[in-house]
């Protein structure tokens, strides 16, 4: 929006005209205030720390009584679940309120890919889920990360929906599977879980393109989010 010079008048009776780079001084200006250092210990921080915790604990509980108890599988799914429901608020919590830091850009993946792999490799050594599944999915989280590091200095990769939902499916069929159910959950739980396959390889390979994009053009946008 555009400033009149009347409206200039009857704000800053005294203002004297200034050339540009010149520096605003006088009665008639105040100084800018200060920006403010977000800090380490913010609610964001202190969620995704909470989500790194509550790992642990979640194996712990995925393999007590032999890894098939009823009372110990249903913890484990609520520890997950309540992990995954950190996940979705401390991004979003972030960004509303500028608590963004780089503790959390580096802490928040982390975590994410912490939970999913410990609760991927859990079920598969309990024999609940096929290792080349969870070969591809860990795979493919871990060439993800590497990549990343190697396009940094050239720029950051735009989040996607894709990533996003890819996450959702893989949390809501680990959920699913975490269960001590039989019959059509379990076939509706691994039917979520070929679908999280299918859209973690596509995402994979829709973030190697833009990858070599950003790295033989030398940028891209900067944003935040799932991949």
């Amino acid at each position: 929006m555009s400033v009149q010079p009347e409206e200039i008048d009857r704000r800053w009776p005294d203002a004297a005209v200034l050339r540009p780079g010149a520096e605003p001084s006088g009665a008639g200006f105040a100084a800018a205030p200060a920006a403010t250092a977000v800090p380490l210990m913010n609610i964001a921080n202190v969620l995704t720390m909470a989500r790194i915790a509550i790992v642990p604990l979640f194996v712990v509980a995925l393999f007590a009584g032999g890894g098939h108890q009823t009372g110990w599988r249903i913890a484990a799914a609520a520890l997950f679940a309540l992990a995954a429901i950190t996940d979705r608020f401390d991004g979003q919590l972030a960004r509303k309120y500028g608590l963004v830091t780089d503790f959390g850009k580096l802490a928040d993946p982390i975590a994410d890919k912490a939970l999913i792999g410990a609760a991927l490799i859990g079920l598969s050594v309990l024999g609940d889920l096929a290792w080349w599944i969870t070969l591809v999915i860990c795979g493919r989280e871990l060439g993800v990360t590497v990549l990343r590091l190697l396009v940094m200095r050239r720029g950051v990769i735009p989040a996607g929906r894709g990533g996003k939902l890819k996450t959702l499916v893989q949390s809501l069929a680990i959920g699913v599977l975490l269960l001590p159910l039989s019959g059509g959950f379990e076939v509706a739980g691994m039917a979520l879980m070929y679908l999280a396959v299918v859209l973690t390889v596509v995402t994979g390979l829709d973030y190697v393109g833009q990858a070599a994009r950003v790295w033989f053009a030398g940028g891209s946008g900067r944003a935040r989010g799932h991949d």
